[in-house]
């Protein structure tokens, strides 16, 4: 069992009735600390999700973290320009490029011109690619929903709409769902 598996076994018990440092938050934030910020705070929780969560099914398969993130944006759209998989995956272009670079010579992806100049791509998922993730999606799913039954229903159901409401607020039309993510 892998460190990360082993600590999801066990289950911090939060009171109950325990305050926040964000309970009595004037408009100025006085004595917020930058451990408390939301960002640090949605920052560490992602990063500690991620570890425990989705790197011992992406590591699994010989995957990296970016190239799971494309492959499974590709694999619900099976096609996007460029720019567009930049936006639904989250990543910058330098990373996505190198990437899909990594993932061509493994033969998961092909990229093709859209015009005679070259400076627009169409990025598309192979059949290698797709039975790639056809294989690893069921692992990703199981594990997901772990996490989140551990959460009583009460929790979830707050937690998927403070998430929601985040994202609207930031202009994050739906959180990017539909977008494929696995992570």
């Amino acid at each position: 069992m892998s460190r990360s598996a082993a600590k999801l076994r066990t289950e911090p018990q939060a009171p109950e009735c325990a305050g926040s440092p964000w309970d009595e938050l004037d408009a100025d934030g006085t004595g917020l600390s930058v451990e408390d910020f939301l960002t640090t705070r949605m920052h560490l929780a992602t990063n500690a999700l991620r570890q425990a969560i989705t790197l011992p099914y992406v590591e699994q398969f010989g995957l990296t973290m970016p190239e799971w993130r494309i492959l499974s944006v590709l694999a619900h759209c099976r096609q996007l320009p460029f720019t567009e998989l930049v936006v639904r995956s989250a990543t910058d272009k330098g990373q996505l490029s190198r990437t899909l670079k990594t993932m061509q010579e493994r033969g998961l992806v092909v990229t093709r011109n859209q015009s005679p100049g070259g400076k627009k791509l169409d990025c598309l998922i192979t059949k290698k690619g797709l039975a790639l993730h056809d294989q690893l999606i069921p692992l990703a799913r199981r594990a997901q929903a772990d996490m989140i039954r551990r959460l009583d229903p009460q929790e979830r159901r707050v937690l998927f709409r403070a998430i929601e409401k985040l994202g609207a607020m930031c202009g994050d039309a739906k959180g990017r769902r539909g977008g494929g993510w696995g992570e």
